[in-house]
């Protein structure tokens, strides 16, 4: 079994990196977020303090390095690379699915390297829903979270994925009870992430009264995993798989409704991802009230050296710092009270 999870894995980097992944008829709608400009800031451009806390650990700026790897031998390169970068400009990172590692613990190495490179930066790790509900060894399970000496448990929903998936497990039953399970019974924070359909109010609502400490809508306009599925299925010979997949590329909520919907309904802290893809659209994504920003595809692209990737989270940063400046905002608190509006396509979407 863990073979057959390592190649997928290794499939799914490789697919990621080579073919167009992204949503191609539904956009994040940040596009219609419009920020009203602030010609007088009164402020200098290095005045402007872009730091942030994330559970207990301070980020340059409120970005975070997303699940992009799991247990493959081209996962241990990536890791070491992201957690250099990660500690080298101030961020955060989770790596991914710990699945392969649940089943073989000799494959450890290509997680753990992301600690030993960066011990003091947050690190958070990764599991499916599917594995929840059908059964998953905690004690296992807390056994690597200390091996890794990781600070959260990201649980990643994605019922679309293993629908559509050639060797897809679509086993949803019970997984919210288990969600409760893990965190009464884990000493970590559990954040809750869908993987590029969104989060909708209801599922928000009952995600923060199970206990969880944040959620990360991952909404529709980013990397779509039915359209990664569908060219894998196509490559194993699976053209009725490969066409379900396709059926199904639009499906979701966009990324900007998402977080409006979940900020609109729970206290916790969410965090925007989905198409996030420059510094503008991290800070369009907090002006509706998401606190964090998460990108998983641009930093696998950019992780072929460290020099590459440390170019990306600069340029993200400039684009923030800048939107930053041109709104008044002397610090990230201050995000909260930038005036905007939404143009009509956005709009008529809300409405329904």
């Amino acid at each position: 079994m863990s073979d057959q999870i390592r190649k997928r894995k290794a499939d799914h980097l490789s697919i990621c990196l080579k073919k167009d992944v992204e949503c191609k008829s539904v956009t994040t709608g940040l596009e219609y977020v419009y920020i009203v400009h602030n010609a007088l800031p009164e402020i200098d451009l290095d005045d402007v303090d872009t730091s942030s806390d994330f559970f207990g650990h301070k980020l340059s700026f409120p970005l975070l390095f997303d699940s992009i790897t799991g247990g493959s031998k081209e996962a241990k390169q990536v890791n070491q690379i992201v957690a250099e970068v990660a500690k080298e400009k101030g961020l955060g990172m989770f790596l991914g699915s710990i699945r392969p590692a649940l089943d073989d613990p000799n494959i450890l190495d290509s997680y753990t390297i992301a600690r030993d490179t960066a011990p003091d930066i947050f690190i958070g790790l990764n599991v499916g829903a599917p594995q929840l509900s059908r059964g998953l060894d905690i004690d296992r399970l807390k056994s690597i979270l200390n091996d890794i000496k990781a600070n959260a448990l990201s649980i990643h929903l994605n019922p679309l994925q293993e629908s559509v998936q050639f060797e897809g497990e679509p086993f949803f039953r019970s997984v919210l009870e288990r969600i409760r399970f893990l965190v009464k019974n884990l000493n970590v924070p559990i954040i809750v992430k869908e993987v590029g359909c969104g989060i909708s109010r209801e599922v928000a609502t009952k995600l923060e009264l199970s206990g969880v400490s944040a959620i990360n809508v991952a909404g529709l306009g980013g990397t779509n995993w039915a359209t990664v599925e569908s060219i894998r299925s196509k490559m194993l010979g699976n053209d009725f798989k490969a066409e379900l997949g396709d059926l199904f590329s639009s499906w979701g909520i966009p990324t900007s409704i998402s977080i409006i919907e979940c900020v609109q309904s729970v206290k916790i802290p969410i965090i925007a991802s989905g198409g996030i893809r420059s510094g503008l659209d991290m800070f369009k994504a907090m002006v509706l009230g998401a606190r964090y920003c998460s990108i998983a595809l641009p930093v696998l692209r950019a992780s072929k050296s460290s020099q590459e990737l440390s170019l990306l989270a600069d340029k993200f940063l400039a684009g923030f710092k800048t939107a930053m400046f041109l709104s008044g905002c002397k610090s990230v608190n201050d995000i909260k009270s930038v005036r905007y509006y939404l143009g009509p396509q956005l709009k008529g979407l809300l409405a329904r």
